[in-house]
């Protein structure tokens, strides 16, 4: 009876910036402001060049238009908060905003997760299998891992706002960053949280986890085939097709990975090295991605190039 007092349902949250950088919000403001619009706008010109360029009707470009997507889910629900906090001086978050947020943070973080797995599939057939490559990545097949990404993202995430529903809170309403995910959420609670945390556990190890070691396999057996083409030269322009992909699974998994440690040992680890690897991690990859294959695929910089001009010509 006495935990019940003690205990209650919060009707909002405290979100939080960059917390011991004095006057951080007066850069951070229009810095996060640009790298939203640098990010809308890079992956909404992947998705219109993939759907309008034929040159670009292959799998592997595909798939990097449903990455493109999964990026602007992920950075639209993190927009309102994060910009209220850095622009704007507002911090409050509604309960049922909040759990609506991690639920859509990560539930694209998932789906983003899938589809980097698709594309080292798409990469290993590339380079193992080049003959067979249309048979095996259909358009129906890419479809369909591309759904199966959707599909698991949704299934996967749905549990966490509920269970995170049913909890009293008792340890206050201030979070760790500008937006909220479930770790730093459930942390506030109180109760029957082991089944939270276990839950949480089996998501990262079967979700991102088994994603990662797939992709790890993947491009063990890639560069097995790499060193059976017989010219230096031909080694080299097959793993050139890898790199810019190599890149953004760095760039994804290094600060999801620090995250996750962090939040198991956050008794040792400083606030702000909580908020800005949190801040990488989720502004970083959707930023980058269209800018890394941008310059490093020549299909892509050709499409674009053509439809500047297009659209230059119909200016004048």
């Amino acid at each position: 009876m006495s935990e019940f007092n003690t205990t209650f349902q919060t009707s909002l949250f405290i979100l939080t910036g960059l917390r011991g950088l004095v006057g951080a919000r007066l850069w951070l403001g229009p810095l996060l402001s640009l790298m939203y619009i640098t990010t809308m706008a890079g992956n909404c010109t992947v998705i219109y060049l993939v759907r309008t360029e034929r040159s670009l009707q292959e799998p592997q470009y595909h798939f990097l238009s449903m990455l493109a997507g999964a990026d602007i889910v992920l950075s639209v629900s993190t927009l309102f908060s994060v910009l209220k906090v850095f622009i704007f001086d507002l911090y409050e978050i509604a309960f049922d905003s909040c759990l609506a947020q991690l639920f859509f943070i990560h539930t694209s973080s998932s789906m983003g997760s899938g589809i980097l797995l698709a594309m080292a599939f798409d990469r290993f057939v590339a380079i193992s299998h080049p003959l067979q490559y249309t048979t095996i990545l259909t358009n129906s097949r890419v479809t369909k891992m591309g759904m199966a990404a959707f599909l698991r993202g949704v299934v996967l995430m749905t549990p966490l706002p509920i269970l995170l529903k049913r909890l009293p809170f008792c340890k206050g309403q201030m979070l760790s960053y500008s937006y909220c995910i479930h770790p730093n959420v459930m942390k506030l609670a109180c109760g029957q949280v082991k089944i939270n945390i276990f839950y949480g556990l089996v998501l990262v190890i079967f979700s991102f986890g088994v994603d990662f070691l797939l992709i790890a396999i993947s491009y063990a057996l890639i560069f097995h085939a790499v060193m059976g083409i017989a010219s230096r030269e031909g080694q080299m322009k097959a793993l050139n097709t890898c790199l810019s992909h190599i890149f953004i699974v760095v760039i994804y998994y290094g600060p999801l990975l620090a995250i996750t440690v962090m939040h198991r040992i956050s008794h040792k680890s400083s606030p702000i090295a909580h908020a800005v690897l949190g801040n990488i991690y989720l502004f970083m990859p959707p930023m980058l991605n269209p800018i890394v294959y941008s310059l490093k695929t020549k299909q892509i910089r050709s499409a674009l190039r053509k439809s500047w001009k297009i659209q230059i010509r119909r200016s004048i």
